[in-house]
């Protein structure tokens, strides 16, 4: 798909990867709409280096938790653009809650996780799915997790709720087939990232040598993998995992 023109919804789009996200597609003649929940000012903030790259960028409010404020995000978009072709699912909530304390892992905890990173993910492309497949095209990448393809990260909820990020988009790929395609990202450790934050601070000093390329992952290269995802005609319910080699 041609992606010069076209409108991009990300959610979370002020976080650490959102933005290299924005950036990325808008550096490709992408639109942007950031999404934040409650970081107003970093979200018009990013939206406003975005202009700047000679796209239109704005931000717009909507908790990804709430199906009436995803469907109102979807509504603005579509009158201040007139379409939008790409939805990148990245808004998600994370806490470290070792995997034997199970007692930390309390139902709130849970559900909170669950309906953030998973649930979020289903509304928003419930949302823009009957406009994707009414202009008869589509590009929709979720950001899972490393942690979603093996049982590691910060707490058993948000590895289930990655791993479930997973199967979501591979169901997701057989509905909404063959006019929108639907794709994953599975990052491993990234430096800067809302969801990583929250990370001891050992396993953050010691995470390069769990790897097979000593470092990091580079969210520019997790952004532009999102933007091959958006050209390709011919890539639909994958999952690629970007860890550096760890697993």
């Amino acid at each position: 798909m041609d992606l010069k023109g076209c409108t991009a919804i990300v959610t979370g789009g002020s976080g650490g990867l959102g933005q290299r996200i924005c950036r990325a597609l808008a550096l490709n003649g992408v639109n942007v709409v950031v999404n934040y929940a409650a970081s107003e000012a970093k979200a018009k903030s990013v939206a406003g280096e975005i202009s700047k790259l000679g796209v239109r960028a704005v931000a717009i409010r909507a908790d990804v938790t709430d199906p009436a404020d995803v469907a109102r995000m979807v509504e603005q978009t579509q009158a201040e653009f007139g379409q939008v072709e790409i939805l990148v699912n990245d808004a998600a909530f994370n806490k470290t809650i070792a995997y034997p304390d199970l007692d930390g892992l309390t139902h709130e905890l849970w559900n909170h996780i669950l309906t953030t990173n998973l649930t979020g993910t289903f509304n928003c492309i419930k949302a823009v799915a009957p406009l994707m497949q009414a202009q008869g095209r589509g590009r929709i990448v979720n950001i899972s997790s490393g942690a979603g393809v093996v049982p590691r990260g910060s707490s058993i909820a948000y590895a289930v709720s990655k791993a479930g990020i997973i199967h979501l988009t591979k169901c997701m790929a057989v509905a909404l087939a063959p006019a929108v395609t639907v794709n994953c990202v599975a990052p491993g450790f990234m430096e800067g990232t809302r969801a990583t934050t929250n990370r001891p601070a050992e396993y953050v000093a010691t995470v390069a040598d769990l790897t097979l390329l000593r470092h990091a992952v580079s969210k520019d290269d997790v952004a532009e993998q999102l933007v091959t995802f958006c050209r390709s005609d011919s890539v639909t319910g994958q999952t690629l995992l970007m860890d550096c080699g760890r697993l």
